[in-house]
């Protein structure tokens, strides 16, 4: 595969009467924008608000996915374009990465073909693996491309394409020690409408404490399991819960908490996450950059516990992150017992004036809610220049 600099070398230009009259829409108030932000919900959701943005400035934005089934309940409802090109994460090993090298090369090819086709203006990519054929292409058609970068350490993808990109919105200053010498814009993480309306510092319900488990769109069985046999052996204490299992642990995570006498709510799923967001005392999730950031919209003071195998260990420097502020506490995976998880909600619970001065240190350090305004402008920017 070419690297950023072999790329630049070539002298591509895509031909066509529909390219030029891409170059004379620059110079338009209405721009085509590609979205490119497939892959996971941690890059679905952002892009798709922002597209929302874009969308409502009176562009026309079309969605590039990479024809993962998570996308097709994300983009429920888009009224606009949608351009899938099968795309997936880096592999290792000697085939496993024949077959990388060889799939980046056919996504690119792909959106090259469908660029020289109907050109965008300019290209927003999320930063997933999702990312690399769009923005390659983008850069053999000649057209801007703008990177968004979620956590606190950047991934490969965004490492790959950061040089020619541009412009780069990040959401964590910590991506600046590792993208240094290039320009980066801080336009924090766009959120879904319904979170961008959260209330910040609501109070901890003093007669029931209400504990939000978030184990993840997928399930994450280790905090399921772990947290849900804790909090059934606090017997006598004011509890409730709203636990996000996944699919899997579903029925046992709800068995369980039915024979403890537990008053639970066991969810695969849900789309309303402002409400349980607005009524939880303590939420015990892992942290992903949407999660921390929605988190920290509605002030919300949270046991965190990142993904162990996450790429570079980034959800660990999210956690930091937050942990830095005073709005949450950190814990490694292989750190976490029954018996730990039971002594510290046990200790929470005793203390409402800790939580309540974490839920302050929130409130103090509130997540931007503008943030895909912000990123819809640098997208015009980039487009315009």
């Amino acid at each position: 595969m070419k690297t950023n600099e072999e790329f630049s070398m070539l002298n591509v230009q895509c031909p066509g009467s529909s390219f030029q009259s891409s170059i004379d829409n620059r110079q338009s108030s209405i721009l085509n924008i590609a979205v490119a932000c497939g892959g996971t919900g941690g890059h679905i959701f952002p892009g798709l608000a922002t597209a929302k943005a874009l969308t409502a400035r009176g562009h026309n934005v079309s969605l590039w996915l990479a024809g993962k089934e998570v996308e097709n309940a994300a983009v429920k409802g888009w009224q606009g374009d949608i351009v899938t090109v099968m795309s997936e994460g880096f592999q290792y090993g000697v085939l496993r990465s024949f077959l990388t090298v060889f799939r980046i090369l056919k996504a690119i090819i792909t959106c090259w073909r469908s660029m020289r086709r109907q050109p965008p203006d300019v290209v927003l990519a999320m930063g997933s693996y999702a990312s690399i054929g769009p923005c390659f292409a983008a850069r053999l058609c000649g057209i801007p491309y703008v990177l968004h970068e979620a956590n606190a350490v950047p991934g490969k993808a965004v490492r790959l394409l950061a040089g020619r990109a541009a412009a780069v919105g990040i959401c964590f200053d910590a991506v600046r020690y590792h993208l240094k010498g290039i320009s980066l814009t801080t336009t924090g993480m766009p959120l879904r409408p319904e979170m961008q309306q959260g209330k910040r510092g609501t109070p901890v319900p003093s007669d029931t404490f209400s504990l939000f488990i978030m184990g993840g769109s997928g399930g994450a069985h280790d905090i399921n399991e772990i947290v849900s046999q804790a909090v059934c052996e606090l017997s006598g204490e004011k509890i409730c819960i709203t636990h996000l299992t996944g699919a899997a642990d579903k029925k046992t995570v709800s068995d369980r908490y039915k024979a403890a006498g537990i008053n639970a709510a066991v969810f695969v799923f849900t789309h309303d996450m402002a409400t349980l967001y607005q009524k939880a005392s303590l939420a015990i999730c892992r942290s992903g950059a949407s999660t921390c950031f929605e988190l920290g919209v509605f002030g919300i003071p949270a046991l965190l516990i990142p993904y162990p195998h996450a790429a570079g260990d980034h959800q660990t420097a999210n956690a930091r992150a937050l942990e830095k502020t005073g709005a949450a506490d950190v814990i490694d995976q292989s750190d976490l017992t029954v018996e730990w998880c039971k002594d510290y909600l046990a200790a929470q619970m005793e203390s409402p004036a800790r939580l309540e001065q974490m839920r302050a240190c929130a409130a103090a350090h509130p997540a931007p809610v503008d943030a895909a305004e912000q990123l819809a402008d640098l997208v015009e920017q980039c487009a315009r220049k």
